[in-house]
């Protein structure tokens, strides 16, 4: 049974899967599995001056908070992993846009994290999803499951602690009128 925080949609299969008589059941690809390679992310890290830190993955970098007191005006771990998670979301709202198609004229993402203090650690994520689009509810539920279904990083932290949002719909603005 799944977990009821985090609705999955089942689909059953057409026919059995077949195995080939020699296969190993126990090999992924015996058992009708496709192998893709795993992807890798690397992201290198160096203190630059006390409380500083400098990221850099690929072409890019980015300046984060790492003293022991907060800073204002850096990105400390937990923003990091906010951020990610938003990301994740507009990432995917961009990507099933081509793929389902969804149209959209806008998004933008309002995420809250949770802290506990004992054992520290991060227990819920909340977020509130915003879209400019005229699709009808039931293809913004479409793109909703796929967002659940299909986001790396919504899947890894929904593993880790309790991850609850929702869609909100805004209309687009019209032009005026002649």
């Amino acid at each position: 049974m799944g977990d009821p925080r985090h609705p999955v949609l089942v689909r059953r299969a057409r026919r059995p899967l077949e195995l080939p008589a020699r296969a190993d059941p126990h090999e992924p690809a015996s058992r009708g599995i496709p192998t893709v390679p795993a992807s890798t992310y690397t992201v290198d890290l160096a203190r630059v001056e006390p409380g500083a830190s400098i990221a850099r993955t690929r072409g890019a970098e980015i300046r984060v908070d790492t003293g022991v007191d907060p800073s204002d005006d850096l990105f400390g771990p937990a923003d990091l992993l906010g951020g990610a998670f938003a990301a994740c979301l507009i990432k995917n709202v961009e990507r099933f846009s081509h793929i389902l198609p969804f149209r959209y004229e806008g998004a933008s993402v309002h995420v809250t994290l949770e802290r506990e203090q004992r054992p520290p650690r991060i227990s819920r994520i909340r977020y509130e999803l915003r879209l400019v689009t005229d699709e009808p509810e039931q293809r913004v539920k479409l793109l909703e499951r796929n967002l659940v279904q299909f986001g790396t990083i919504y899947n890894t932290l929904s593993r880790a602690c309790d991850v609850s949002g929702e869609i909100v719909i805004e209309t687009a603005p019209r032009g005026d009128p002649a």
